[in-house]
Parts: structure tokens; sequence; C-alpha cells
């Protein structure tokens, strides 16, 4: 299934390069759900996850409002999800249309060869409400506006949701551990931003506004 989906995208991909270019280029979340054929609630999680790190402004935070979402379905153990009009509207220009296409079939084709049933015990049934919950938390660091914040989170996202299509176990202990350093990357910059207010509060005012001017 897999390998007909990245021919499917990849296809689309070849097409999309090949219009011309007074053609409408442009893609929406809705429109790479239409290409994978299903609407799983592992897909539509990667697919959240791959578009909140693309340049698209807002992109991030609106992710997240579709990520919990996701997290809420996941821990009722609900297999899909209704896409809201506005998440599901969210276009990605000409550019980065293409390269999502071209990066979604490069990631099955990759998944397709590494990965495989392993360490089943973590995709059970039983760890559905552990996973809703990390899900939450993955989104609400992407929630937050952080430079480079969103990067590790989403791939952590990316890692599970490959992981539960494949019950890999492997490949959800690196979501884990990815996300993990996600997390502990998105304190270490606000304890330095925090010292860093502190410090400028700290300074008297006059002389604070000297240095800054």
């Amino acid at each position: 299934m897999k390998a007909t989906l990245s021919q499917r995208l990849r296809q689309a991909a070849e097409q999309h390069r090949a219009a011309d270019s007074g053609a409408d280029l442009t893609l929406s979340l809705q429109d790479l759900l239409r290409l994978h054929g299903e609407s799983s609630l592992a897909v539509l999680l990667m697919l959240l996850a791959v578009v909140s790190v693309l340049p698209v402004a807002g992109a991030g935070t609106l992710m997240s409002l579709g990520i919990w979402a996701v997290a809420w379905s996941w821990v009722r153990a609900r297999e899909t999800l209704h896409l809201p009009q506005r998440l599901g509207q969210l276009a990605l220009n000409e550019r980065w249309s293409g390269r999502c296409l071209h990066g979604l079939a490069w990631l099955y084709e990759s998944s397709q060869r590494c990965m495989r049933p392993r360490w089943s015990w973590l995709s059970h049934a039983a760890t559905r409400a552990w996973w809703g919950a990390w899900i939450g938390l993955m989104g609400l660091v992407i929630f937050v506006p952080l430079p480079l914040g969103n990067v590790l989170p989403s791939l952590s996202l990316v890692l599970l949701s490959l992981g539960w299509m494949f019950r890999d176990g492997v490949a959800l202990v690196l979501s884990a551990a990815t996300g993990l350093a996600g997390v502990a990357y998105g304190l270490s910059i606000g304890h330095l931003a925090i010292n860093a207010f502190s410090q400028m509060m700290a300074l008297d005012p006059l002389r604070w506004l000297t240095n800054w001017l």
C-alpha cells in the first residue's frame, strides 16, 4: 500500500512540475489528504506535522490546533477525524506544493525500505492514551513561537505516525527521543529568554535605554 501511495504522490509531483504556468499549482491540506486516498488519524497527523514546518505564515499555530484535535481523537481510539474547513483550505504556494509532494513520496519510499513490524507492544491499543498525551504535548511545543522550535516536535510526530502505520516500535522510540530533545530545546530557549529579561529589568532604566540606543 505504501509503495502505491509513494507512486501516486510521485506522479502528482511530476504532473505539478509539467503543468502550464497559467494553471493553479497550489495545494491545500485537503488536496494532500485526497491524494492519500484515506483519512486515518496517523496519515492526518503526519500531514499536519509536515506542513507545520513549512514557511507558511501562521502554519505552525494553525497546525497545532489540528494536532490537538488529533490527540483528543487518538485518546478516544477514533480512527478518523473530520478536518475543519479552515484547516483543510490552508494552501501551499506553487514552490512548496511541489516540494511537499516530492518530500512525502521520498518519505514513504524510505519508510518502506527501513520500517517493519517490531516491538509491537509499543503500538498496542493499551498505549493509545499515552501516545495521545504525547501528541498533545508536541502540539503545545509547536504552538509556542520559538525560533526553529517546531522542527524537532514535528519530526517526532512524523516518526510517531509512520511507526504507528508500520507498527514499528523502533520508530516510536525515536519519536519519543526526538520529542524530548524538542522539549529540552524549548525549555532552554525559554530559560535564556527569562534570564535576559530579568537582567534587562535589573538595569537602571536610563542606562538600559542608553545601551539600547
